[in-house]
């Protein structure tokens, strides 16, 4: 049904309960007047009032989609802003940095951990790519920081630089390194040595192989 039939519900309640009104104030609290005017149909009901008198009657409130399925509430436990608010239930998250700069506060704002996209386009292509609209906002997972994503970002990058040399060198496409002493640069120069010219090494780099 579309309506909320509430003086069926509250006598469903008292039904349930086996109480009068009267005893049904005297165990939740709410005045008599008020269960009588309800049961009239002369007032409404906050829902957490009426939650209170369900539970007298070891019921509960609940949402229930088309088929009959309970519908749970959003997760408490999702991202929130910088502030500790909830994001708008209506948009989906998603990290700071990703596709942070495609905004129009590209460089008056610093870039924040969580954040949403406003643009409804933008959003239904997203979730489109995605099959569908999420379930729920995400929720914090280790690494989620702006720095984490950056490092995982430069690790990454690094190991697709290494497959593909690897790759070349299996393939006979470049020579193998003709070293006459051990390499032993530390992770950080792989960082900055792209390959793309002279050997680039880390300040606290002890091996500087290939400098003349």
């Amino acid at each position: 049904m579309s309506a909320i039939d509430l003086p069926g519900l509250l006598r469903r309640i008292r039904r349930t309960a086996d109480l009068s009104q009267r005893d049904l104030a005297g165990a939740t609290g709410v005045p008599c007047g008020t269960i009588s005017a309800v049961e009239a149909g002369t007032r409404g009901l906050d829902v957490r009032v009426l939650a209170r008198l369900a539970a007298a009657a070891g019921l509960r409130l609940a949402l229930l989609d088309g088929e009959g399925r309970e519908v749970a509430p959003m997760d408490d436990a999702a991202v929130r802003d910088e502030a500790g608010r909830h994001f708008p239930a209506h948009l989906d998250t998603r990290h700071g940095d990703d596709g942070w700069w495609h905004g129009p506060h590209r460089y008056d704002r610093e870039p924040v951990t969580y954040t949403f996209t406003r643009d409804r386009r933008h959003r239904d292509a997203r979730r489109l790519a995605r099959g569908g609209i999420p379930d729920d906002h995400q929720r914090p997972q280790p690494g989620d920081g702006l720095a984490d994503r950056a490092a995982a970002r430069r690790d990454a990058a690094r190991r697709a630089r290494e497959d593909e040399r690897r790759r070349r060198l299996d393939a006979g496409e470049i020579p193998p390194p003709d070293l006459r002493f051990p390499c032993e640069c530390p992770p950080a120069c792989d960082d900055l040595d792209d390959r793309s010219g002279p050997p680039r090494h880390a300040e606290a780099c002890a091996c500087g192989c290939d400098l003349g």
